[in-house]
């Protein structure tokens, strides 16, 4: 029924934005619908339940579903037009500050971090279990990472058009850590490091930790990356590195074209550039096929792949990996400096997910989810907040970028809504220089409930009172 219900919603989705039925208006009877659309009553009425989750419907009681629309088509945030040059990167004490906010008894939308009702707890729970009856595989240091899970990354890289050996993969703690290992592994403290704009934090503090310098290049909210932009950059600085999130960026939801992954690898390979891709998004695509990695087009052994389970099975595992390519040998010595290895029991455990296919049975009802959820806070935040807001429209993951009316502090709008016990992250955590100032990011990965509801409708009214001056 899964594949039936979401079938007819988008259906019906697509007659409310074509006007066949409009705002206002009631739909007609289940029974009608049931009959029309060639399926049973409660699969129609888990597509009301699905429409209703986006926005786009409204249940009346004892009188049915009618359309209600989001106030217009809230539009999409502009694409950054500034030029950057060389700066220091300083990690700031605010994403510390967020992360221990979430886990307050605050409304919880600052922070990329999924709710436990959006991830597999019961697989895990079972195969965590599983894993630890093994007990003489968990005693060692598992360096570079447990055989048998670098095995199932490798299949599914292949899958993915990036055929390595398990011998090619480095197991790590998190993307986070695979990104830091990979910039010690190319750059030297002092180089320039070009990074998408807005960029995510971690990124950003994962250069201030290897004593980095960054140049932003402007990403578009659709495309991701401009490549005219980093051509620039490529131009007048010697860029040792370039770190890019080509599926669904965090935090504006960008998915780059294949023609454009394979323009940014000529570019980077021409210029003698590694490129460090981060694909911890690219399995929560919400519709069509998977897209596939910028390592997909790498034919010169140019692209550092990065990722982890941390945004669809958990991110207490602690669990990620990397492909080094030509720079295996700095990546394992810096990793076995840092911290010997990476824990054997979630490798066991991930790994026996994935043998066994509940990682992908998972991911196939999990897509949907994120994509309702999304559609559902983008349509929140349209009706609450002010004229002139624009919304991403990712077409993966679970997180929005808004772009405030230009009078209105993003700052201003955390502060405030901290006080009220809702936390957000403010734009210019986004950036080295506060260049996203009138902007915040959500976290659309929450069982929507009035709680959430009430707490999008109060960051509205405090967007519409700074608007006004107040």
């Amino acid at each position: 029924m899964g594949i039936l219900y979401n079938q007819v919603a988008d259906q019906l989705q697509a007659l409310i934005r074509e006007g066949v039925y409009r705002d206002g208006e009631r739909l007609p009877g289940v029974r009608v619908l049931s009959r029309q659309f060639g399926v049973s009553i409660s699969t129609v009425l888990h597509a009301h339940q699905t429409l209703e989750g986006r926005g786009f419907l409204e249940a009346r009681e004892r009188s049915g579903y009618f359309v209600r629309l989001p106030r217009g088509d809230v539009p999409e945030p502009a694409m950054p037009t500034h030029q950057s040059r060389p700066v220091p990167v300083s990690a700031r004490d605010m994403a510390l500050e967020l992360c221990v906010d979430e886990q307050k008894r605050m409304v919880p939308l600052a922070a990329a971090i999924p709710g436990p009702e959006f991830l597999p707890v019961r697989q895990i729970q079972q195969a965590t279990l599983w894993a630890a009856r093994r007990s003489l595989e968990t005693l060692d240091y598992a360096f570079p990472g447990k055989t048998v899970y670098r095995r199932q990354i490798a299949q599914r890289m292949a899958t993915l058009g990036v055929p390595v050996t398990p011998d090619e993969i480095l197991a790590t703690n998190g993307a986070q850590e695979a990104i830091i290992l990979a910039l010690r592994a190319v750059t030297s403290p002092g180089d320039i490091v070009v990074v998408e704009s807005p960029s995510f934090p971690g990124i950003l503090q994962a250069l201030d930790v290897v004593g980095l310098r960054v140049i932003e290049v402007p990403s578009h909210p659709t495309d991701g990356l401009s490549l005219e932009g980093l051509q620039v950059a490529l131009d007048q600085w010697p860029v040792k590195a370039c770190v890019v999130v080509a599926n669904h960026s965090n935090p504006m939801g960008a998915r780059m074209p294949d023609e454009r992954k394979r323009q940014l690898v000529a570019m980077l390979d021409n210029a003698g550039v590694p490129l460090i891709e981060d694909d911890i998004y690219g399995d929560l695509y919400h519709t069509g096929e998977r897209p596939r990695p910028v390592k997909a087009f790498d034919r010169s052994d140019n692209v550092i792949y990065c990722n982890s389970f941390s945004k669809t099975i958990s991110p207490g595992l602690r669990l990620g990996w990397m492909i080094p390519g030509r720079y295996m040998a700095p990546a394992r010595q810096h990793k076995y400096f840092a911290n010997l290895a990476t824990s054997s029991i979630p490798q066991l455990a991930v790994a026996h997910l994935l043998e066994q296919g509940g990682y992908d049975r998972y991911l196939r009802g999990a897509r949907q989810e994120y994509r309702d959820a999304v559609e559902r806070m983008r349509a929140a935040v349209g009706r609450a907040f002010p004229e002139g807001t624009a919304v991403s429209r990712p077409q993966g993951g679970f997180i929005l970028w808004v772009q405030l009316p230009a009078q209105v502090s993003g700052t201003e709008l955390y502060q405030r809504a901290r006080a009220e016990h809702i936390n957000i992250a403010p734009g210019r955590m986004f950036s080295t220089a506060d260049k996203y100032e009138n902007c915040i990011r959500l976290n659309g990965a929450n069982p929507w409930s009035a709680r959430i509801e009430a707490a999008i409708a109060r960051l509205g009214q405090i967007a519409g009172q700074l608007a006004d001056g107040g």
